[in-house]
């Protein structure tokens, strides 16, 4: 297969919708200006404006893009057509759902509420009001995952029996005010992206095994996870996270290596290296029948492109253009459970070992 094999010829981009609808983006936090807003631009989608209760650091944002600040929420949900982001904190979900108009187009920012009762409550707003809804696990739809996906459907690595995610790094989770004093940090808002992902690739686990903590040098609530999820007896399936290995980048990484029957692929995650200036990603496969590693050249990263793929999907599935809405609220849920199973499985005491036996 090995002749076969064309780095070029992978999927990494998703085709963009024929008539775009104006994107209505509620939060103006950091996220908003280094993913949103640029990967809508690059993508060439429309922003009809932002909100945020933060009225002048809306106002401030949208001088900066030269786009509309909406001066209310009201203002905001009347935009005709319009698809809705909601790049807010979670606790913030499920009250700006509840307006939006019936039927609406959504992306809500993971996660997909605080924990698996929000989740569900988020889900049951969104089938109520009809909304044709997805959660921003946008992930899946980086370059780098796309390219993945196609290489795996299309049998470069045989079954896939392996699949191992390290990553040791420094993380400013200062960036992100309204994290403080949450309960639930790294799964929750991070390591979540590739339970997902892995999802995606695998299917659900049968189960995991999971412990998070936090640090002694800062008051984050957990920064580090070890994990470990069960597919059976025929995949491996290992995620080691640090977040605070602050010792200078030469032996940081954030990487996933995935070993398959007859071929293997490693993932550099580059965004996550010196966020949010980032790194550039890398994909490598060693094809079925190859002898050697061959990387994939790719065109874009996961900041700003994965956020262009993932609202192209959601405005051609609302369109008529695609046939299924990836990452669709149900989905999604499925995730959050695998997240909530993660925190029970953490909390729970090990198995603990035997005392030595006295004379």
């Amino acid at each position: 297969m090995t002749d076969q094999f064309d780095p070029t010829s992978l999927q990494q981009s998703w085709p963009t919708p024929e008539k775009p609808r104006p994107i209505v983006i509620f939060g103006a936090g950091s996220i908003v200006g280094d993913a949103h807003l640029p990967a809508y631009r690059k993508a060439g989608l429309p922003v009809a404006g932002i909100f945020d209760p933060d009225v002048k650091k809306a106002a401030s944002l949208a001088a900066e893009w030269g786009i509309r600040a909406f001066a209310t929420e009201t203002e905001a949900l009347a935009i005709p057509d319009a698809i809705f982001d909601l790049a807010t904190p979670p606790a913030a979900h499920a009250a700006i759902l509840s307006k939006l108009p019936v039927g609406s187009g959504a992306l809500i920012q993971k996660p997909m509420g605080a924990d698996l009762a929000a989740a569900t409550e988020i889900l049951n707003i969104c089938r109520d009001r009809q909304l044709q809804a997805a959660v921003n696990f946008q992930l899946r739809f980086a370059p780098m995952m796309l390219a993945l996906r196609d290489a795996i459907e299309k049998g470069y690595l045989g079954q896939i029996v392996d699949f191992d995610a390290w990553l040791a790094l420094a993380t400013p989770w200062g960036l992100w005010p309204f994290l403080k004093g949450l309960p639930r940090i790294e799964i929750a808002m991070h390591s979540i992206h590739y339970l997902d992902l892995i999802r995606g690739l695998l299917g659900n686990p049968d189960g995991v095994h999971a412990k998070t903590i936090g640090h002694p040098n800062h008051e984050v609530a957990q920064t580090r996870t070890a994990a470990i999820l069960d597919y059976g007896d025929q995949v491996r399936c290992v995620l080691s996270v640090n977040h605070d290995h602050d010792f200078g980048r030469k032996f940081q990484a954030c990487e996933f290596r995935i070993s398959g029957t007859e071929g293997a692929a490693y993932v550099k995650l580059g965004v996550n290296l010196d966020y949010p200036r980032g790194e550039p990603d890398e994909l490598w496969i060693r094809p079925a029948g190859g002898t050697e590693w061959v990387e994939v050249p790719l065109n874009g990263a996961w900041f700003p492109d994965a956020f262009a793929n993932r609202m192209a999907n959601l405005q051609r599935f609302v369109s008529g253009e695609d046939e299924q809405l990836i990452g669709a609220v149900d989905d999604a849920w499925q995730t959050m459970a695998l997240v909530e199973a993660a925190y029970q499985s953490s909390a729970r005491p090990a198995t603990a070992i035997a005392p030595l036996p006295g004379r």
